[in-house]
């Protein structure tokens, strides 16, 4: 069961799980607030811990509203676009053939039919990024099993608001988020590694902690890194 504690304008949602230590986290991208405490923990003893870290939460909620965010894409000639952590210029080809997507060093080719509307291109865009995706997501899940000893049985890729990944241990499935295709390919293998340790680990506790910082020694640096780079302003259907 999810409690809240209320603490002028800072809303932090409650959960109690079976870990030894209170666990508060600001997420990106809005600085929604979470705290994860022990199972035997009284709701008034967690609410004074919250105060006392009410400055680094806003301190925090702060930092994430200043963070650079995208402006929504148009999908037009020469727009900006982000792709493995370059940036890229759009050109738009109409013809009528089927609609492809293309890259090189400076340029992203999208090809389109004649009188293709913002939403498809948007589409098309989508379902390349996602091809990306598919084709760098297996080998690194790969080389990580045998050094975690799991195995993950399925993977998903999905536009999510809030997280850059998520795991079902009980499952052994992991989830990513589609706009990793936009960060560096270091930062994607960060959050595969996060997720996949999940499975050994289902919480952000002690343990945690210590079995990603054995395998993955600069995950602090990855994940401050990916969450000072510019934020998607897209608006999610899903």
């Amino acid at each position: 069961m999810t409690e809240s504690i209320q603490l002028g304008d800072v809303l932090i949602a409650v959960t109690r799980k079976d870990v030894k230590h209170v666990h508060l986290s600001v997420h990106p991208p809005e600085g929604r607030v979470t705290l994860v405490a022990p199972n035997e923990t009284r709701l008034e003893v967690a609410r004074a811990y919250a105060i006392t870290k009410l400055g680094w939460i806003r301190a925090q909620q702060t930092e994430l509203r200043n963070q650079a965010r995208e402006t929504p894409r148009e999908f037009v000639e020469r727009e900006s676009h982000h792709l493995w952590g370059r940036r890229h210029l759009l050109r738009v080809v109409e013809r009528d053939a089927r609609p492809s997507v293309c890259v090189d060093h400076k340029r992203i080719t999208l090809t389109v039919r004649p009188g293709s509307d913002q939403t498809r291109r948007a589409e098309i865009v989508h379902d390349w990024h996602r091809s990306l995706l598919h084709e760098a997501v297996p080998p690194l899940i790969r080389k990580w099993e045998p050094r975690l000893g799991v195995s993950v049985t399925r993977y998903f890729l999905q536009r999510m608001k809030t997280k850059w990944g998520s795991c079902n241990p009980r499952a052994g499935h992991i989830r990513l988020n589609t706009d990793l295709v936009k960060k560096p390919k270091d930062l994607l293998e960060y959050v595969v590694v996060h997720e996949m340790v999940h499975l050994l680990e289902p919480t952000h506790n002690d343990r945690f902690v210590t079995i990603l910082g054995e395998h993955y020694p600069s995950w602090r640096e990855a994940r401050a890194e990916l969450n000072e780079l510019p934020l998607s302003a897209e608006r999610w259907k899903e």
